[in-house]
């Protein structure tokens, strides 16, 4: 048994301090990013925020939403073959942009019979994988990247999810260009009430972060922004990629049916572990483990368009707070001010 004293915090933890600014506008801001990644060496241009392949929001008509604004989807794994050969040359076909969604796979011998089947039939229409487990901290997932590196070197792979510096290099070593990062953060989420296990965001990314930058690797920042200014805060400690989930919950563009409630309308939201997502498609929880997700109601939000623009905006707006004219400079133009602490010591608790 071992217990780290230094303090780990998360998005609610901190502040971003402003600083002076030669900015005028929101609108002089420059939020696309460009990376060349350390193993495919494709070129991405574009902006790097995504939708969490969660059978919900990682859907086909999420992707071609947001690539409407240069942004990404995660497909879900549950999609079949034809389904998924077909939309990847389409999206050829249209001109649209390799990142535009990212083909999503776990790590079990059906997982990889399947992409191996897609890939056959799609050609190069398929040019970035997220390669997707709870738990990255396993040999078997490690030697899964390693597996697809070494059969398909020309693609892009985001791997994950970890929460540590040591975990980061090894997955960037063995073949990962970006490394998810978050355990438990997510808003329908239970891993840290159920396994105990996980780590504040804010500190994972900032770790994270470092560690692959010093690699020449990406990290993706997947789960616990609920609110723009999140989107920001992980920017600024270091994320050159963010994954969201339940921020694109509950609009037209995600999957299920409209659920009336008191005259109000809602879609259903869950994680990919919750009871509801087992029983959808593995037959029930296995006598084995324990559901570590939950299921809400998310009031229906129309068109993603309109979502984006808040999200955007604030992004946009927290780089004219800080002087950073392009969202690449957030990082270095950004000093984080803890507040709950201070607020603790304001209302006399511990």
């Amino acid at each position: 048994m071992h217990i780290e004293e230094s303090v780990k915090l998360d998005f609610k933890d901190v502040l971003i301090r402003p600083k002076r600014s030669t900015l005028t506008s929101r609108s002089d801001v420059d939020i696309h990013r460009e990376f060349t990644f350390h193993h495919s060496r494709r070129t991405y241009r574009g902006i790097p925020i995504i939708a969490a392949n969660m059978d919900s929001t990682g859907t086909m008509e999420m992707a071609r939403a947001l690539g409407d604004h240069d942004l990404s989807a995660a497909l879900h794994k549950h999609y079949p073959e034809d389904e998924l050969v077909r939309f990847f040359k389409g999206l050829q076909d249209e001109g649209r942009a390799e990142s535009t969604a990212f083909y999503s796979m776990g790590i079990g011998k059906s997982d990889y019979e399947k992409f191996e089947a897609v890939m056959a039939q799609s050609g190069s229409a398929i040019a970035y994988v997220c390669i997707d487990v709870a738990n990255g901290y396993t040999e078997h997932f490690i030697n899964f990247v390693k597996r697809v590196r070494g059969n398909y070197p020309h693609l892009t792979i985001m791997a994950g999810n970890v929460v540590t510096g040591d975990m980061t290099e090894e997955l960037i070593l063995a073949g990962a260009d970006i490394v998810k990062v978050g355990i438990g953060p997510g808003s329908v989420c239970t891993t840290r009430k159920m396994t105990g296990v996980g780590y504040p965001q804010l500190s994972a990314v900032i770790e994270c972060a470092d560690a692959a930058h010093g690699l020449g690797g990406q990290i993706c920042a997947d789960g616990g922004c609920v609110v723009p200014g999140d989107l920001a805060k992980a920017f600024g400690a270091g994320a050159d990629f963010i994954m969201l989930g339940g921020m694109l919950a509950g609009h037209d563009e995600c999957a299920g049916d409209l659920v009336e409630r008191d005259g109000k309308k809602f879609k259903q939201f869950y994680g990919m572990s919750s009871r509801v997502a087992m029983e959808k498609y593995a037959g029930g929880v296995a006598r084995y483990r324990a559901s570590e997700g939950k299921e809400v109601l998310v009031p229906s939000r129309g068109p993603v368009a309109d979502t984006l623009q808040d999200v955007l905006g604030g992004v946009r707006s927290a780089c004219t707070y800080v002087g950073a004219h392009k969202l690449k400079e957030l990082t270095k133009r950004t000093t984080f001010i803890r507040v709950t602490q201070q607020l603790n010591e304001v209302f006399g608790k511990s």
